[in-house]
């Protein structure tokens, strides 16, 4: 799933790609991915493309005050192409989900991976109407996200578990499961720690955690074409999807928390004092 390092570095490319440029047309291929119908799609033509930013893991491109958003979900990509063919995409049973075309032939594709369709397409006069983003928590790598708004999330979060806590999008606003693996290995911390449990040591470490892998993962991506950003993601994870590897700080092998739809991994010699965690019911053994 892309995350907010990746949805941050293709804001940026799309900026430098986009803006400036008029909307010569919008095409939904996947009818479900499209979740308002009030500006149609269609009102996009003919506009001119001001600006691209993010908010959470959302993109956002804003044509004259008409804001076209999506969330690429866990299995969605932007794929960009220099030169679209005139003929219009159409719906089938591939990954293409939603075709923009630029004045100049360039443009993207959002596609989507797999069986489920979790895609989604907003246009709107005001980010704020798309209900996820109004409920979005804090950017962390905001200049206002400080050591002091960190404590005070966590001890809202009461007997949260610290990863849970990370990933909710209505507490922090862009980490996921990757990165939220990363920086609790960083910060030598159980993914199962309750959040109201931290030290003070242990959230100011946590704080500087998320500051430099997010800002890290930002900057080792600067410059990447789009097609290039998924491997820079992979390459640069310590822990997560890496269960059977050396853990490159303490040599100890990675393990993994296995969940219905997802998995967790850390390094038990950095994280849970050489405990391996076999599931979730075993995080109350964890102080």
């Amino acid at each position: 799933m892309p995350e907010m390092p990746e949805v941050e570095s293709l804001a940026r490319f799309l900026t430098d790609h986009c803006v400036g440029k008029a909307i010569a047309r919008a095409e939904l291929t996947a009818f479900s991915a499209l979740k308002t119908y009030d500006p149609p799609l269609s009102a996009l033509a003919g506009i001119e493309i001001e600006s691209v930013t993010r908010h959470g893991k959302f993109i956002d491109i804003n044509a004259q005050g008409l804001h076209l958003i999506f969330h690429l979900a866990r299995a969605g990509w932007l794929r960009w192409r220099e030169n679209i063919p005139d003929t219009p995409a159409r719906p089938g049973k591939g990954p293409l989900a939603f075709r923009l075309v630029l004045e100049d032939s360039s443009g993207f594709d959002l596609t989507e991976a797999g069986t489920q369709r979790k895609l989604a397409i907003h246009v709107a006069h005001d980010p704020q109407d798309v209900p996820h983003i109004a409920t979005l928590g804090p950017d962390p790598l905001a200049d206002d996200f400080t050591a002091d708004t960190l404590d005070q999330l966590l001890a809202r979060a009461g007997r949260a578990q610290i990863k849970g806590v990370l990933k909710d999008q209505r507490v922090i606003a862009g980490i996921g499961n990757a990165y939220s693996d990363e920086i609790l290995h960083v910060a030598k911390l159980s993914p199962f720690k309750p959040s109201n449990g931290l030290t003070e040591q242990e959230r100011a470490t946590l704080f500087a955690a998320i500051k430099e892998e997010l800002a890290g993962a930002i900057e080792r991506a600067k410059g990447l074409a789009a097609a290039d950003l998924k491997g820079e993601k992979k390459s640069g994870l310590r822990v997560h999807g890496r269960k059977g590897e050396k853990c490159d700080v303490c040599g100890d092998t990675i393990a993994e928390v296995s969940f219905a739809d997802s998995a967790l991994q850390y390094c038990p010699t950095c994280q849970t004092g050489g405990k391996k965690l076999a599931d979730r019911r075993l995080s109350r053994l964890l102080k």
